[in-house]
């Protein structure tokens, strides 16, 4: 069953946005993951990055079609060699490489977060909370299960799934405070005379 319309929250969302105002939407959610991806643990052979994180809230922010298009540009941004990605790669490399299954699963990830924000899930911590895991595992099953591809299915898990898993929680939690900020702060703009 859906959510009404009004119980719904996606300040970044509205259908009545100028192609220049999308272009700008886009080209800032695409920085905000970029920023995200030198923030990182350097580990093999996969890093921790806060790129879920970004992920997550650009979807959650944004929407699912407006996230899922920050993340396609962002990601072609980084194919076509720009340093975008994580520890600043770029080119084809990464998506060839053991983080590819990941990379993939991001615009996947963002839409999910578009699409339980517009079903007024952040609105509810514990909904939105299980949301923002829910995208963590749309990331960590298909990014695991490429990794399985060069190192086998055990240590994918061992190496690709279990570091992540606090951290994915971590994550999720400050998803959850973040958008209850953003909330707040658009509550209150929009409660002024």
């Amino acid at each position: 069953m859906t959510k009404p319309a009004s119980d719904a929250f996606v300040p970044l969302l509205n259908a009545e946005r100028s192609a220049t105002q999308v272009a700008i939407l886009v080209a800032c959610g695409a920085l905000f993951l970029a920023a995200s991806s030198y923030i990182s643990v350097p580990m093999v052979p996969v890093p921790v990055t806060m790129q879920t994180y970004a992920v997550m809230l650009v979807g959650a922010l944004a929407g699912w079609r407006f996230g899922a298009l920050i993340v396609l540009v962002w990601l072609a941004a980084g194919l076509s060699g720009l340093p975008v990605l994580a520890g600043g790669a770029g080119g084809v490399a990464p998506f060839m490489g053991p983080t590819a299954g990941y990379l993939a699963s991001f615009p996947f990830a963002a839409a999910f977060c578009g699409w339980m924000a517009e079903r007024g899930w952040t609105r509810r911590i514990g909904l939105s909370f299980l949301g923002f895991l829910l995208a963590q595992a749309i990331c960590l099953a298909p990014g695991a299960a490429w990794l399985a591809t060069f190192v086998g299915p055990e240590k994918a898990l061992t190496f690709g799934v279990t570091p992540f898993l606090v951290g994915a929680v971590i994550k999720a939690a400050l998803a959850v405070c973040t958008i209850a900020i953003v909330s707040r702060v658009a509550g209150a703009r929009t409660s002024a005379p």
